[in-house]
């Protein structure tokens, strides 16, 4: 792929056409087309992974990689079921993109959120769980230089996402609920979910700050040893 293509492509799809997609498939889509929304995000999101590297070793590598952190993150969301908005998914989202790239933490948010709802529920909120899962790991990977650096910076970053998370999906629970933006509902919905979100925050931290420095030093041999 040509890098011009790929540096569109690493701009254009998560900053316009995902969002502009999720959001349209939730004013319009419905309860019936809610499958073509996430098959379309499937699409889209392999297709930002493929942008993220020049060689297909490469990119093969980092499928595996991030094979292997979708499916600790799925089980960590079923381990963790009993305890509503306390989940390590965010936490290791974050820590592959900051260690492998923000493409494959991408990957492994969206795929996350698509495979654990296979038991936990799919439905039209599954394309939100995703774009917003993905992005959280996109944007930590652009700023992986200095969450590595600092379990300072690492934990606010966790904190910070368990809020975006939150105000992201209220989005979608406003145009389920109404069918289009309305700014006095989605207050309401941020002001009902804040023991959702301080929960989402303090979970992101804990498990940041259990899982970051093992599986980060892990990750960062595996990207040594096999050129990742």
């Amino acid at each position: 792929m040509p890098e011009k293509i790929r540096r569109v492509i690493r701009v254009a799809v998560p900053f316009a056409v995902m969002p502009a997609a999720v959001i349209a498939g939730g004013l319009f889509s419905g309860e019936r087309l809610y499958a073509w929304m996430i098959l379309l995000m499937v699409i889209l999101t392999q297709l930002l992974f493929m942008a993220g590297f020049e060689r297909r070793t490469v990119g093969t590598r980092r499928l595996v990689i991030a094979a292997v952190m979708t499916a600790l993150s799925v089980l960590g969301r079923f381990v963790f079921a009993p305890l509503p908005g306390f989940k390590p998914i965010t936490a290791i989202v974050v820590i592959t993109a900051v260690w492998i790239g923000g493409e494959t933490g991408f990957l492994v948010g969206a795929l996350s959120a698509l495979i654990s709802n296979f038991f936990s529920g799919q439905g039209p909120w599954t394309p939100f769980q995703m774009f917003a899962w993905g992005m959280i790991g996109l944007i930590a990977g652009y700023l992986a230089s200095p969450l590595r650096r600092s379990r300072v910076l690492l934990a606010l970053y966790g904190i910070l996402a368990g809020i975006a998370y939150s105000f992201f999906m209220d989005i979608w629970t406003v145009l389920w609920y109404n069918g289009g933006i309305n700014w006095a509902l989605y207050s309401a919905a941020l002001a009902t979910a804040v023991p959702y979100t301080v929960s989402y925050a303090v979970s992101n931290v804990v498990f940041l700050l259990l899982l970051g420095k093992p599986f980060g030093e892990k990750l960062q041999r595996v990207k040594i040893k096999y050129g990742v």
